[in-house]
């Protein structure tokens, strides 16, 4: 079977055009292209999204455990607030209130201890 070209076909015709089997290589190109960007627009969301947990492990457990709570609630419920405390938090260290107090307390229980060995 030999192919015969229209005689009102032009010589050149571009690559977007269906080729007579049916093929369609620009849909097949652009569903590809939007299938990896998708996914990649995914990744990028996500990873932006971890960012104040990935700033907060170096952080308290219990500063952690607010972060990661305040970044689920931001994804669920798509309110950038959230998002936004988290990261406020995450980029501010709280101060140490408690070693200071501990301390304190350590030291004041020694000078009781060493008080009751005296007597």
């Amino acid at each position: 079977m030999t192919e015969t070209r229209h005689p009102m076909a032009p010589e050149h015709l571009p690559y977007f055009f269906a080729a007579a089997d049916g093929s369609d290589s620009l849909f097949t190109n652009m569903v590809f292209l939007t299938i990896i960007a998708v996914v990649l627009l995914g990744v990028f969301y996500f990873t932006l999204h971890s960012l104040p947990e990935r700033m907060a492990h170096k952080g308290n457990a219990t500063q952690l455990q607010l972060i990661s709570i305040l970044c689920i609630l931001a994804l669920f419920t798509h309110n950038s607030i959230f998002w936004v405390l988290a990261i406020v938090l995450a980029a501010f260290r709280p101060p140490d209130i408690a070693t200071p107090l501990n301390s304190m307390a350590a030291s004041l229980q020694n000078l009781v201890n060493r008080d009751r060995t005296d007597d």
